[in-house]
């Protein structure tokens, strides 16, 4: 069963994400002194004595339909509210009760959630009950005086919220596959994760920059569980000013790094621009498994060669991410968007997968025969005496050899194409270490001092 939701709900800057990091432990959420930098609800895990439970954190509640974003915040508050056990609503304890404040809490008596009163910025104890007593007058019980920033408060409200979230149960002991959707501002990122969960869970709009923030869904298919990370577009560095989005591309570049497969996302009407050729790459170095989604193929015109060309352009721009599997989908339309947790699956069980020695020195073996090491002019010539793999996510491959320098770049890439003929690792990087000769001579002269000790 998934974990019971606690919505953090307010007017805007009241602190909301700083309590979110608190009530959480996680310092993620983008936190900047100007209101509106948090648009979609993103979710973070929670504990409270002998109870797990999510944290939602939504965008400021502001009931003024002018404003672009407004009504599609408050889409996601009212999607937020309709998933959650209990909704805390969050005001500022230094600037007192405030008009929209009145506003929100009306519109919350209204909602069928129950609703408990955080009065937030209350960084002194013995003002927090002052600070606190004006806000009884909206009508939602007792305020309890926190501060986001200390921590000083939190446990009084968080005794309260257990006691609205119900009886526990034990989860599926599932797998968890964590897929990171990277891409450019504007490629589709937020409809795909939409079409995965067959909901308005992120804001969509033609307005690049909607998502600031990483949102964490979580997708459960058969006894396999995915967590989908939204991500916020990644554009040329010398065009990000400091500020939410300089946060949010920071935190994209974090969500890939704890991915076991990024869901790279590129628009078909503009091919393979140079920044996808960077993310593709950062991809690569960072050690991800990697599919690569072509969305909005639905608004190419096609005829029979169409995809050979596209798969094409594919192969001369994205030379380095060769090894990711490609996939041509509309968000839109939904067209083989199921298909891609397929892939996924696939190229986490690659990134995953661990191969004995004796299999690697078979296939070592097996390339040495079509291709012998080169030789220096001066008559030296590599020697490969043997391979392991000594890791995974990445798989990684050390290679034993006389002398590392003696081996070109073009022989290192034979033996990685030779590794993936043979041995598969499709859809995720590998990576080859060469070792010398001395250094193992070292390393075995040191193990045996150590056992003289």
């Amino acid at each position: 069963m998934p974990l019971p939701v606690v919505a953090i709900v307010g007017r805007p800057n009241v602190g909301k994400s700083t309590l979110v990091n608190r009530l959480s432990g996680i310092m993620d959420a983008i936190v900047h002194d100007e209101p509106g930098v948090t648009r979609d609800r993103t979710y973070r895990p929670a504990f409270w004595r002998d109870r797990d439970f999510l944290v939602v954190d939504t965008g400021g509640l502001v009931f003024d339909d002018n404003t672009e974003f407004l009504p599609l915040i408050r889409e996601q508050v009212m999607l937020a509210l309709a998933e959650a056990s209990v909704a805390v609503m969050v005001v500022d304890g230094q600037t007192g009760l405030t008009t929209a404040d009145e506003t929100i809490a009306t519109w919350l008596r209204q909602q069928p959630v129950p609703v408990l009163l955080a009065v937030n910025k209350c960084e002194s104890p013995d003002q927090g009950l002052t600070q606190a007593a004006e806000f009884w007058q909206l009508g939602l019980g007792e305020p309890y005086p926190v501060s986001g920033i200390h921590g000083s408060g939190t446990g009084d409200l968080l005794d309260e919220v257990i006691n609205y979230l119900p009886p526990t149960d034990a989860l599926e002991d599932t797998e968890e596959i964590r897929v990171a959707i990277v891409g450019r501002p504007n490629v589709g990122k937020s409809s795909l994760l939409n079409a995965f969960v067959g909901e308005q869970r992120a804001i969509v709009s033609p307005i690049s920059g909607t998502t600031r923030d990483t949102i964490d869904m979580i997708v459960q298919r058969q006894d396999r569980r995915y967590r989908l990370i939204d991500t916020a577009g990644i554009r040329k560095k010398k065009q990000v000013e400091y500020g939410p989005e300089f946060f949010g591309i920071n935190r994209s570049f974090k969500a890939i790094r704890r991915a076991d497969v990024v869901l790279l996302v590129l628009d078909a009407l503009d091919g393979v621009t140079e920044q996808d050729q960077k993310l593709a790459g950062r991809v690569a170095d960072d050690g991800r498994a990697c599919v690569l989604v072509v969305n909005k193929w639905d608004a190419i015109e096609k005829d029979s060669h169409t995809i050979y060309d596209y798969e094409r352009l594919l192969k001369e721009r994205l030379h380095f991410t060769d090894w990711a599997e490609t996939i041509f989908v509309s968000a839109h339309t939904g067209q083989r968007v199921e298909k891609i947790l397929d892939l996924v699956d696939s190229a986490a069980e690659q990134h995953r997968r661990r191969v004995s020695t004796s299999v690697i020195n078979e296939a070592l073996a097996e390339a040495l025969k079509w291709h012998t090491p080169p030789t220096t002019r001066q008559g030296r010539q590599g020697k490969i005496y043997y391979g392991t793999q000594v890791a995974s996510q990445p798989p990684t491959i050390t290679l034993f050899v006389n002398d590392p320098k003696l081996f070109n770049e073009n022989y290192r890439r034979y033996m990685e194409r030779q590794f993936r003929e043979q041995l598969g690792f499709q859809g995720t990087p590998i990576r080859l270490f060469w070792r010398g000769k001395k250094v193992r001579e070292l390393e075995q002269s040191a193990n045996r001092a150590t056992k003289v000790k």
